[in-house]
């Protein structure tokens, strides 16, 4: 006996209650489903499907179909290996927003840290600076560094918030985001204009099974999610060059200070 073609609701697979109240196409399960008006719909989960039984006219097409939601995708992989300029040409090519996990971290916290954080902007320690003795104020006056009191000091100055000091421990030791911060920053770009009609690649995140698993415990479904792998070789070809260059500077820096420094002694003792 031919099995009989079983005709699917209008958001086909997906749960017409996540992408009605969320903007989200979210995957249905075969245990989850339910018949309404000779179509089989399926949801994401049983109360989902309660809601959509309890008014199904409310999630259904009528005039027009269904809007879909718009490009969303996920793109992820190690450091250097080409997330941001591959997320930039597809944004440039779809017409979506291009957000860079990491550096959108650094701007939420950028107006008080008044420096980008983390061990990609560390700069070498100079022991040199910790010993420096002030002779006068004149020697004040011209040096362009700080001694280690004084850096410590302007640190405790600053006052970040308990989200802002998670912000800075996720860039400085790469520890997890609570769910709590990312529901104030991830949620937005799944429900809150201009993200939620014009689209978006996330650049770098998720990052963790933890951030995955947020995702999923949210809701919030990417329509393409890219895991980019590149040989270690060449990863070592294209950062190799980029940290000697600073690992230069720093030592360059290094020695003008010394000798601005020795300058500024033979010009105090005369």
């Amino acid at each position: 006996i031919k099995e009989k073609k079983r005709h699917m609701g209008d958001t086909k697979h997906f749960c017409p209650v996540s992408l009605k109240e969320n903007f989200v196409l979210y995957p249905g399960l075969y245990e989850h489903a339910a018949k309404y008006r000779e179509k089989i719909y399926y949801f994401s989960t049983s109360k989902c499907r309660d809601k959509f039984l309890k008014n199904p006219e409310e999630y259904v097409a009528h005039n027009e179909p269904i809007q879909a939601p718009p490009l969303r995708v996920c793109l992820f992989g190690t450091r250097g290996a080409g997330k941001t300029t591959c997320a930039r040409q597809i944004a440039d090519k779809f017409g979506i927003f291009h957000i860079q996990f990491e550096e959108y971290l650094q701007g939420l916290i950028l107006p008080k840290t008044k420096k980008k954080v983390g061990p990609h902007f560390d700069d070498e320690p100079e022991d040199y600076d910790n010993k420096m003795p002030i002779l006068s104020q004149e020697l004040e006056d011209f040096s362009q560094t700080m001694t280690k009191t004084e850096t410590e000091k302007s640190k405790q100055e600053v006052k970040l918030t308990d989200e802002e000091e998670a912000i800075k421990a996720n860039l400085m030791d790469n520890v997890a985001l609570p769910p709590e911060v990312l529901d104030n920053i991830v949620l937005d770009w799944w429900r809150k204009e201009p993200f939620r009609s014009i689209g978006f690649i996330l650049d770098g995140f998720p990052r963790t099974v933890d951030e995955a698993q947020y995702l999923s415990e949210r809701g919030l479904c990417p329509d393409v999610a890219v895991y980019i792998q590149v040989e270690e070789s060449d990863i070592l070809d294209r950062l190799f060059p980029s940290c000697l260059k600073k690992w230069k500077d720093r030592q360059y820096k290094k020695m003008e200070n010394k000798k601005k420094l020795k300058d500024l002694k033979t010009k105090i003792r005369v």
